[in-house]
């Protein structure tokens, strides 16, 4: 995660464009909410946001919208992690809505970004994005989100030894192939 913060905070245009969002109170509370293992809401997004960028600028799509519509797409504020007897639906379903309501809040929203925000876990959210920016941002957050998670779920399986004996086997089964 370090090499990407250095990439980042290193890339002038790309903060110029988050930079208000960066500063919005709203988003800096993200960093209080973890989002996948040892990974910050705001992290995450943030992660998310500057890969979009790098995309959509290389095939000439609308990388600013996209990337200020990725920096909130997680925009929830809670743990989604314990039950709240006011949230219906579970989680995966329905933060895209609550992130879409909160980013409306504090930027105006054009209609790629409601989809962006809105459709981001498709094909959980059955409606097809309609914009090649929204299927960018699906696609790096699943990236993200296994990124953030391989490391974690490695070093604690890692330690078992069923696990190791695993790996032995099918380490002898493709050296036997």
């Amino acid at each position: 995660m370090e090499e990407i913060l250095d990439k980042i905070n290193n890339d002038k245009e790309f903060i110029a464009i988050i930079e208000p969002l960066l500063k919005n109170n709203y988003v800096l509370e993200m960093k209080k909410y973890r989002q996948h293992y040892e990974t910050s809401c705001y992290d995450h997004c943030l992660e998310a946001a500057y890969y979009c960028y790098k995309i959509c600028k290389k095939f000439n799509l609308d990388y600013v919208s996209t990337a200020k519509a990725a920096m909130v797409h997680d925009l929830f504020l809670y743990d989604w992690r314990k039950r709240l007897p006011d949230r219906k639906g579970l989680h995966a379903f329905t933060h895209p809505r609550t992130a879409y309501e909160n980013a409306c809040k504090i930027m105006e929203i054009n209609d790629l970004q409601k989809d962006i925000i809105l459709k981001h876990m498709w094909p959980l959210t059955i409606k097809l994005p309609r914009y090649k920016e929204s299927y960018i941002l699906t696609l790096v957050d699943k990236y993200c989100a296994l990124n953030e998670s391989y490391h974690e779920i490695y070093s604690r399986y890692s330690q078992k030894k069923a696990f190791r004996y695993l790996y032995l086997c099918l380490s002898l089964l493709i050296i036997r192939l």
